[in-house]
C-alpha cells in the first residue's frame, strides 16, 4: 500500500476526470466540487472500465412533468450496462452491497494524492 502523487489540482478541474495507472490499477480520479474522489476502473458487474462511464444525478420524487435531480454529477453510470455508483463511496445506486473499489485521495501542495 503507497501514496502517489497522481497530478496537480489544476489538472482535474472541477466536473472533471483523469484515469492513471497506480500499483498496475487502473484508477479513475474525479474532482467533484473542488474534492478528489478514486474508483478503481473495473465494474464489479462485468468488468467494464466503468470510469469512461457518464456522471449524471438521480432523480427525486416529484410532480408530473416535473424532474428533481440530486447528487447532480455524483454518480458514475457504467458505459456497458449503466449500473450506477456514487463516487463519493463506491456504493451502488440500486443495491447497498454491490460496490465498485475506490481509494483515498489527499491534496497536498496543489498535488492530488492517492492511497492504494
Amino acid at each position: 500500500m503507497g501514496s502517489h502523487v497522481v497530478a496537480r489540482t489544476a489538472d482535474i478541474p472541477p466536473g472533471a476526470r483523469k484515469i492513471i495507472k497506480v500499483e498496475g490499477r487502473e484508477v479513475g480520479v474525479f474532482n467533484l466540487k473542488g474534492t478528489y474522489y478514486a474508483v478503481k476502473n473495473v465494474c464489479p458487474h462485468q468488468g467494464a472500465r466503468v470510469c469512461l462511464g457518464k456522471l449524471s444525478g438521480t432523480t427525486l420524487p416529484s410532480k408530473v412533468h416535473e424532474y428533481r435531480y440530486g447528487l447532480a454529477g455524483q454518480i458514475l453510470r457504467c458505459p456497458w450496462h449503466g449500473w450506477e455508483y456514487d463516487i463519493t463511496n463506491g456504493v451502488s445506486v440500486f443495491d447497498e452491497n454491490v460496490k465498485v473499489v475506490t481509494y483515498v485521495v489527499s491534496v497536498e501542495d496543489d498535488q492530488v494524492v492517492v492511497t492504494v
